[in-house]
């Protein structure tokens, strides 16, 4: 069984080819899946795929209200 390895920021910003500073924009504003891993936040490109597909990162949509459920793996 293959596992899908944990990625950046800068890896996301890389493949969606935005900045470092959108993802993290996106992840607080518009509900991004990411994991908080100690201080680090990480992710997964299947999850961040996922997301876009969905309409997560139109800016003519509306944003999150609330701040997205965090989690947190020790």
């Amino acid at each position: 069984m293959i596992t899908e390895p944990w990625v950046t920021a800068e890896q996301v910003a890389q493949h969606l080819g935005v900045a470092k500073d959108t993802v993290y924009r996106w992840r607080e504003r518009r509900g991004m899946p990411a994991h908080r891993i100690g201080r680090l936040w990480k992710f997964k490109l299947s999850e961040v795929d996922d997301w876009v597909r969905a309409g997560g990162a139109d800016e003519s949509a509306p944003r999150h209200d609330h701040p997205p459920a965090q989690q947190e793996i020790d």
